[in-house]
């Protein structure tokens, strides 16, 4: 008998202590419940912008990295050319080839799969786009996935002129690579854009001052990279670039730097485009 009163008074201990716990932690109360939701909502305020700058960064070093490409592809393209870099725009007269694409008319995007550096972007060909950059296929230099090249020395042959001015005296070849006599601190590609009615491809780098005329020409270097610009170096380096400077001649519809879009370097000339 006093073996089942025992068994009887522990069962009933047991559901006791059941419906004590389970109505103790059966549910949050309101309190905890914004305390938990407030926390939450603190954490993500505070990695939300580190997450973004992580995939920034990861944008820009994929850039990066498609910007090596193309220098290499125009270094290998010059070794097999006789030594002369790619025309960044062959008759240019013409209107439909451009370093990066070839188009079959005009007013029409620039197809990269018939490009002339095809043979040497790799196995598929393909000119790689800036992840960061929106692409528009709008606009008279769509295709060139973002770049620009130093077209004003490196895409075209020139001869010295009168006053510290240069000659085009044709179009469709490039540079002598061997003319390049600071390979570190010449230009040949960067992130490129153009501000027209609205942010537009745009594929050549504009110096500072237009080399036959010695006036000063309207930006395309985009900083897209938080305010930075990716730069491809004629030895073969990529580093990112702060701008410096920046200035709208009035023509066209868009103030440059409402997009971003300057020049790098502290000194007011061509001396990082230029070959000598």
């Amino acid at each position: 008998m006093r073996c089942n009163r025992q068994r009887t008074e522990t069962r009933s201990s047991a559901r006791r202590t059941r419906r004590y716990y389970g109505s103790t932690v059966a549910g949050f109360t309101l309190v905890e419940l914004l305390v938990v939701m407030g926390t939450l909502t603190l954490l993500v305020g505070i990695l939300l912008p580190s997450l973004s700058r992580a995939r920034g960064q990861a944008k820009a070093t994929v850039c990066q990295s498609n910007l090596r490409q193309i220098v290499l592809a125009n270094s290998l393209y010059a070794q097999d050319s006789g030594g002369v870099y790619v025309p960044g725009a062959a008759d240019f007269l013409d209107n439909r080839h451009r370093w990066h694409g070839e188009r079959a008319a005009l007013y029409a995007p620039f197809d990269s799969s018939h490009g002339p550096l095809v043979p040497y972007l790799g196995s598929d060909g393909v000119l790689r786009a800036c992840p960061t950059f929106e692409r528009r296929l709008v606009g008279f230099e769509a295709g060139c996935g973002g770049y620009g090249y130093n077209n004003a020395y490196l895409g075209v042959r020139i001869v010295a002129g009168r006053q510290g001015r240069s000659i085009v005296v044709s179009d469709r070849a490039g540079a002598y690579a061997d003319r390049v006599q600071r390979p570190a601190d010449t230009v040949m590609f960067t992130d490129s854009a153009f501000a027209g009615e609205e942010l537009i491809e745009y594929s050549f780098c504009e110096p500072r001052f237009h080399v036959q005329f010695g006036t000063r020409a309207d930006p395309s270097i985009h900083f897209r990279h938080a305010r930075t610009a990716n730069a491809a170096w004629c030895d073969g380096h990529v580093n990112r670039e702060t701008r410096t400077f920046t200035w709208s001649s009035g023509y066209y519809s868009a103030d440059p730097k409402d997009f971003d879009i300057g020049w790098f370097g502290m000194t007011d000339d061509n001396k990082l485009f230029d070959l000598r």
